[in-house]
């Protein structure tokens, strides 16, 4: 999870997240920047894209938009609807989750999504995963993302919280002989065995 180049007492905004190389990877969580790189290993991607083929399959006619990284998400600390004087460049927070599902098309723009998805979801790997575990379990509980998937391709396990009022509630744990049925869509059920086949 380190924080690399940038100095770790400075904060940032969006609008210096915007002027960085583009051949880097960062993050920026509450105005700290956070270095993604290195790259995700191949066991990695097999369980991002087999997870985004599940929900892109089942998603084609429908209202819902599933993103994979790298996809911004800016999370506002000010009203999601664009109330206020408030400007994107002012934005703290700007993570790139694995993948991103987005019913709400009005959070959706040129440059990602701004507010909180319906659906994040994060493959640990040794490098991000307490920071998936719990910088952005934390993060993404106070924005009220309606559910935060996290799976660990080491263990074939994944777990789920979901939103219960304004925080998670007990999560819910698969393994890889197990369906996830999802409660968001009626007739979809991720199947464990094939993420991690």
């Amino acid at each position: 999870m380190g924080l690399a180049v940038r100095n770790r007492e400075e904060r940032f905004t969006y609008k210096d997240y915007l002027q960085w190389p583009d051949d880097e990877r960062w993050e920026l969580i509450d105005g700290v920047a956070y270095d993604m790189s290195p790259a995700p290993s191949r066991r990695h991607q097999e369980v991002v894209v087999e997870l985004v083929s599940q929900f892109h399959n089942y998603l084609k006619d429908k209202p819902c938009q599933v993103y994979v990284a790298p996809f911004d998400v800016r999370l506002p600390e000010f009203d999601e609807d664009g109330a206020g004087d408030h400007l994107d460049e002012d934005i703290e927070t700007v993570v790139q989750p694995d993948i991103v599902i987005v019913c709400e098309r009005g959070k959706l723009d040129d440059s990602g999504c701004k507010g909180s998805p319906d659906i994040i979801i994060e493959v640990l790997s040794p490098y991000t995963a307490k920071k998936d575990m719990i910088t952005k379990y934390h993060l993404y509980e106070r924005h009220r993302v309606k559910q935060y998937w996290i799976f660990d391709p080491a263990t074939e396990e994944a777990v789920i919280f979901k939103l219960k009022g304004n925080k998670y509630g007990e999560p819910q744990e698969y393994n890889k002989d197990e369906k996830i049925h999802v409660d968001m869509f009626e007739d979809l059920e991720i199947d464990m065995g094939t993420i991690f086949r």
